[in-house]
């Protein structure tokens, strides 16, 4: 079992500003769709994700170290605006400044995006897969619910890998504002790395065999940053969500469970019909930890 240590009284808890929530629907030939997945707050550190590249290895948003990435995504190759758009972005980033990595995501098997890349000489942009994981979908907030693909939009984050920029396309028939997207690039890199202006941290930390578990006065602090939390036993964290029926609680249920893996900080969940209870604790804490109330911002973000 790991060290338990508390918090003294130096601890400065952390404080947890509003986010800004995007806009959450798309529309296809004018038929309104819904965008799933975490709501992101502007000049705030990106999440992780986990992909696939092309020779079928995991890729992360570590694997690109401190370059600049414009991460472009799409719903399908096989779609003609999705064709149009990697192209376009290709012959875009022909001459772009060697600090930056043009990535290009779609929920496309890899074996497709490899046949793609190598019909069309795509030279400027590495192709990876969502199919496997779905984490870039779910983390970035870009996965459309009842299609189970990525909308069509562009990223940009800088060498600290802090959100700069993002364009999301309303209409997934249309082609993004490439011009306004390299504009921005271009403002990237002549300004690459920008310090954190939220102080929402995006991931739990790994504990390395210590749970700094947190005294009362910053437990208390604590909860009012996460409205709707209740104290449980002075141990736990809990928060029930409504939803229309049992397959919406159901789905709600996956998604957490996903990210929780990836954030590897489990909640015990209670599902009950169109209701799921959702509890938070540190075991190894025995306890309420920091990581508890990121993972309870974390899962406020995808609802």
């Amino acid at each position: 079992m790991g060290k338990v240590m508390f918090f003294n009284k130096h601890f400065k808890p952390i404080i947890f500003k509003g986010y800004l929530a995007m806009d959450r629907t798309v529309t296809l030939e004018k038929q309104p769709l819904s965008l799933m997945g975490r709501s992101l707050e502007m000049e705030s550190p990106a999440p992780r994700f986990t992909a696939v590249s092309l020779d079928l290895q995991n890729v992360t948003l570590e694997s690109y170290g401190e370059k600049i990435k414009l991460i472009i995504f799409f719903p399908s190759i096989d779609h003609p605006a999705c064709d149009l758009q990697v192209r376009e972005t290709n012959r875009y980033a022909a001459d772009l400044h060697k600090s930056v990595a043009v990535i290009g995501i779609s929920r496309d098997t890899p074996l497709a995006l490899k046949r793609f890349k190598e019909t069309f000489d795509i030279r400027n942009i590495e192709l990876i897969s969502d199919q496997r994981y779905g984490s870039f979908g779910v983390n970035y907030g870009v996965l459309i619910r009842e299609l189970n693909l990525l909308t069509r939009g562009a990223m940009i984050l800088d060498m600290g890998n802090i959100l700069r920029y993002r364009q999301i396309v309303r209409e997934l028939s249309n082609q993004p504002d490439f011009n306004d997207i390299f504009e921005h690039l271009q403002g990237v890199v002549r300004d690459p790395l920008r310090a954190v202006t939220s102080t929402f941290p995006h991931a739990c930390t790994p504990s390395k065999g210590v749970a700094l578990l947190l005294s009362s006065k910053a437990i208390s602090t604590m909860l009012r940053q996460v409205p709707g939390w209740e104290l449980v036993a002075e141990k736990k964290i809990a928060k029930q969500f409504s939803f229309k029926d049992f397959a919406d609680a159901k789905e709600f249920l996956d998604i957490v469970a996903a990210v929780s893996e990836e954030q590897k900080h489990h909640p015990s969940f209670m599902l009950n019909y169109n209701r799921l209870s959702i509890t938070l604790t540190t075991n190894e804490a025995g306890g309420l930890t920091e990581n508890d109330f990121i993972m309870a911002r974390i899962i406020d973000q995808l609802q």
